[in-house]
């Protein structure tokens, strides 16, 4: 991703490059309106579509070949296989992980231990810490993402809270960790070195952290969870459906050890889902037969029920209707749709980035840059529009690092001006909007809309804001040349 040309297209106007953008803002907001949530049942594909056609309509206007704008559309789908692969084997290893009683035990645990006025700070410092070790928010949200959802739920605190803090804690972790790609990416596109970046990154992001476990405590205290079920008749309904046991935790720690150890992603998490399937078998037989529709477990019935839970939707039924939802998944089948959207909004973005209208937009961006808080200003704003238009955050750092670089040089800025403010604009914003690679996941991954988690995914709204605030009031900006002490 770090060698993406960018399309440069001088005939194209400002107007132009934007009237894809304004088209498609216009059509996703009526088509919001019409279909609501159900708006990522496809009609919001078929918007991203139109856009990337109003786009194609603007390329060709401007003397860009439709063989151009194929071929960036199929670079843009090349860079997000890795992503789909992802999202299909978290389908599968949610459902094994169900069926096996692991997403259960750790719901049953986290009722017994926790309560709803310690669970959402403590659900950002453990998705931190283990998005921090990881390097990865997705790999975060898809294993203990899920639970927390599921145990907030089951302690009466809304899914969007829940969804909010294990987001804020995960891309805490994603942003800063060594081990994630966007921490890598962000330094390489200024020019700047991975531990000096990082020890830069800290001055913004602690207190923006800090803000944001001071947020999720006051919610913990003012929230009433005083309609939720009582847990007693949870556990016993818990219990009463599958065997609980601690070794199912084996499962979990095996997937986070595979990735502390720099395992691929992909191959961690389908060892998850093989290890869930045979946890299922080993602990679970009858739910493994049911669901296979058989009356005993044997060869067939077992091979039959995993291959359901991994590609189908399945669901356990518990004698507790208030479980019931949080008791069921989707499998594979059920990530189809986020394919579905990702490809179409990478067709958009494909054809944004080839007619040159995301190199225009930036340029403009950076021509308003008339001080250092303008320069700022406008690699923010950059960030934002490109997570919205290119609807993929690794561009959405990749283009305004190499169109930025040389104006913070000239202004005297050290990189890690640069790279700390793709981190705090580019990074984090990605999963605030819906059609972007990153808010698709997420949302469907925790089986929240963006809309439900959006005003509480503190951390990530935060971040650009407090980058812009350090700039305004000329915080610990690094020139050239200054060393690395006192950050």
């Amino acid at each position: 991703m770090k060698d993406t040309k960018i399309i440069q297209n001088k005939e194209l106007n400002i107007w132009e490059a934007l009237t894809p953008v304004i088209v498609l803002i216009i059509l996703l907001a009526y088509n919001v309106t019409v279909y609501g949530d159900d708006a990522l049942s496809g009609s919001n594909q078929f918007i991203l579509l139109l856009g990337g056609a109003v786009a194609a309509i603007v390329g060709f206007r401007n003397k860009v070949s439709y063989q151009q704008m194929i071929e960036e559309v199929s670079n843009n789908f090349k860079s997000t296989t890795e992503a789909i692969l992802i999202l299909l084997l978290v389908g599968a290893l949610s459902g094994t992980w169900l069926m096996s009683g692991v997403i259960p035990t750790l719901i049953y645990a986290g009722i017994k231990l926790l309560n709803p006025t310690i669970f959402l700070p403590v659900t950002v410092i453990v998705c931190s810490v283990i998005s921090l070790a990881t390097g990865s928010s997705w790999t975060t949200s898809a294993t203990v993402g899920i639970a927390l959802v599921g145990i907030g739920q089951a302690l009466g605190i809304p899914a969007g809270m829940v969804a909010g803090a294990v987001l804020s804690g995960a891309y805490f972790g994603d942003k800063m960790s060594p081990l994630s790609d966007t921490t890598n990416l962000a330094p390489a596109m200024a020019g700047g070195e991975l531990f000096s970046h990082i020890r830069y990154m800290t001055l913004t992001t602690v207190p923006t952290y800090s803000i944001t476990l001071v947020v999720f405590i006051i919610l913990g205290l003012t929230h009433d969870a005083s309609g939720v079920a009582d847990t007693g008749a949870l556990l016993s309904a818990i219990e009463g459906t599958f065997t609980i046991s601690g070794w199912l935790m084996l499962v979990p720690l095996a997937v986070i050890l595979l990735i502390v150890r720099k395992t691929r992603p992909i191959i961690a998490l389908l060892i998850g889902a093989l290890l869930g399937g045979l946890f299922a078998v080993l602990f679970q037989p009858g739910i493994v037969a049911k669901l296979a529709g058989a009356e005993v477990l044997n060869f067939q019935s077992a091979y039959q029920g995993v291959m359901n839970a991994m590609t189908v939707s399945t669901a356990v039924e518990t004698s507790d209707p208030a479980l019931n939802d949080l008791f069921s998944s989707g499998g594979m089948a059920g990530m189809l749709g986020t394919v579905w959207l990702i490809m179409c909004a990478m067709v958009f973005g494909g054809v944004m980035e080839a007619i040159g209208a995301l190199a225009r937009i930036s340029s403009a961006l950076l021509s308003l840059a008339n001080s250092v808080f303008g320069l700022f200003a406008s690699t923010v704003a950059s960030c934002l529009a490109l997570n919205v238009t290119a609807s993929d955050q690794y561009l959405a750092i990749v283009v305004p690092g190499k169109m930025f670089a040389k104006a913070y040089e000239k202004r005297g800025l050290a990189p890690e001006n640069l790279s700390r403010t793709l981190e705090d604009s580019g990074t984090v914003t990605s999963v605030l909007v819906p059609w972007n690679t990153c808010g698709a996941y997420q949302s469907k991954v925790l089986g929240v809309s963006v809309t439900d988690y959006f005003i509480y995914a503190v951390f990530n709204y935060l971040s650009p804001l407090m980058t812009l605030f350090f700039a305004a009031m000329q915080i610990k900006i690094k020139q050239l040349g200054e060393k690395n002490e006192g950050v």
